[in-house]
């Protein structure tokens, strides 16, 4: 007995250490737990419930019916909502039957029913009744993911796996294991649904799940799932930190013109320190494999042609994501396209690209646009600006000349000690940030929590509360950290990214005019 308590109160603070360490969730949240009914949310919701008032956050549960399994499918919905019920909790649910949108829009069942389940959680955050939603991801799952990407064939950001934040979806659990998960619910009595389809082997995950994983638990390493887990996470950290590279390199090599983006060939297939490499150059590896940094006649580190080109097609793909006017899935071969054109095409050769763009070559120029059809269609800000924010030192300046002014980001102790100049006005918390941090202008649904608002509005609606005209807004700065909006003009910092009592440095925003 004393054993079973011991692991629930592991099992409890493991789950709540993950939640703090990767600020999953906020005092004042509310989450929306989203329960199929099957163990793994289940426990979650549990879990959750147990923890709710150290969490300091308001619960809901959160339901989605397929209606795949006839019968099945409406009694899992009817386990939910007694289950909501009984520890008298708010029931959100929707309803879709996904085989007839999968054959209506000619799609795999198993995607058209997860953009139908995350469409409706979407739309519980849009109308502003749930503020994160909490979905029951474990490190098997995880371990799941890895390896179908592996054999499915992917690169660094496949590897990376289930991110443990995804906008407003968070993942508690995805360092817990899916066992660990069944032990708590047996010790708490608690009855879960099983899904049949879960154990389909004609489907590549449950092969993997039911057949693959437990082989290679038995004969080559039992610490398998640890193992992958971890990859994922290395793997998640070394993306972010190339593509922060390749952002910060576009930003500064491109230029951006009545909605289009150009930049030049030869900034183009430059290495981020300035070195060129041959534009088709491939490094041939040595007898012990490719070739590391070399050292320049400077005495500095010189990317071989191999590593300059990686970061290449990194800052293809950040052109083409900031230049999208629609969704539109880039792959390898596209980016393969398009060093083609930059190394081998002719002038005013031009290829088509998902998204609604097209890559033309001018001269020694790539242009990436939206098709002219589609850009007619599209609204876009008569001012934009785009930085990524790099603390070298202790102070970032941003010039930004379509709103005449600069911003001075600078770190700061915190609380100030006496006699430092004044730190009027905004202070974020330096480490609650996450890369990338950019500043930009506002965007079509952008969304907001300034302290004092307990829930996030679309910014639009803060700017018109505050009498900003249409005009006046074009442009309007905004800072986001890995995606999130922490600060805009004229408002309060977020509170999950504002300087408070355990604030050890902060950043002080500081807008100037250029006179």
């Amino acid at each position: 007995m004393l054993k079973r308590h011991q692991a629930q109160t592991q099992l409890l603070s493991d789950v709540f250490g993950a939640i703090r360490r990767g600020r999953l969730l906020q005092p004042g949240d509310s989450v929306g737990v989203c329960v199929s009914g099957g163990a793994d949310s289940v426990a979650l919701l549990l879990l959750l419930i147990e923890l709710q008032e150290k969490l300091g956050v308001v619960l809901g549960v959160v339901h989605f019916n397929h209606q795949l399994r006839g019968k099945q499918s409406d009694s899992d919905e009817n386990f939910v909502a007694k289950l909501a019920a009984k520890y008298d909790l708010p029931l959100h649910v929707g309803r879709e039957n996904v085989a007839a949108k999968a054959k209506r829009e000619k799609a795999n069942l198993e995607d058209a029913g997860r953009r139908a389940r995350y469409g409706f959680f979407a739309r519980l955050v849009e109308e502003q009744k749930l503020t994160r939603l909490a979905v029951a991801h474990t490190a098997d799952d995880q371990a799941e993911t890895v390896l179908a990407h592996i054999l499915r064939g992917t690169g660094l950001a496949g590897l990376g796996g289930i991110h443990p934040t995804s906008s407003h979806i968070v993942r508690p659990l995805l360092q817990i294991r899916r066992a660990a998960l069944r032990v708590y619910l047996k010790d708490k009595k608690q009855s879960w649904r099983e899904d049949a389809t879960n154990r389909d082997t004609s489907k590549m995950r449950a092969r993997i799940r039911k057949k693959l994983l437990p082989l290679l638990e038995k004969q080559f390493q039992p610490a398998t799932v640890q193992h992958l887990s971890a990859l994922a996470n290395f793997a998640r950290e070394d993306n972010a930190c190339l593509d922060f590279i390749a952002a910060s390199s576009a930003s500064a090599r491109c230029n951006r013109e009545n909605g289009a983006i150009s930049i030049d060939i030869p900034e183009l297939l430059t290495s981020p320190q300035g070195t060129a490499s041959a534009p088709a150059a491939h490094d041939s590896p040595g007898p012990r494999g490719p070739r590391p940094l070399r050292l320049s006649k400077g005495g500095g580190l010189e990317p071989t042609p191999t590593q300059t080109r990686a970061i290449t097609r990194r800052i293809i793909r950040q052109i083409i994501h900031q230049a999208k006017p629609q969704a539109g899935q880039l792959t390898a071969t596209h980016v393969d396209a398009i060093l083609h054109i930059a190394e081998h095409g002719e002038n005013g050769k031009s290829l088509p690209l998902p998204g609604g763009m097209e890559v033309r070559r001018e001269r020694d120029k790539l242009l990436f646009r939206a098709i002219p059809n589609i850009a007619n269609k599209i609204a876009h800000p008569a001012k934009e600006f785009e930085h990524h924010i790099d603390f070298s030192g202790t102070e970032a300046i941003i010039r930004v000349p379509c709103l005449a002014c600069v911003f001075r980001l600078r770190m700061i102790d915190w609380p100030p000690k006496r006699g430092e100049t004044s730190t009027t006005g905004p202070v974020l918390d330096r480490h609650a940030l996450r890369l990338p941090l950019v500043l930009r202008n506002w965007r079509p649904g952008d969304r907001l929590r300034p302290a004092g608002h307990r829930n996030a509005h679309k910014l639009k609606r803060l700017l018109n509360e505050q009498r900003v005209s249409p005009r006046e807004r074009e442009g309007w700065p905004v800072l986001t950290s890995a995606g999130s909006l922490v600060w805009a003009r004229g408002f309060p910092v977020a509170p999950e990214f504002a300087a408070n009592d355990r604030t050890r440095v902060g950043i002080l925003i500081a807008e100037e005019k250029i006179s």
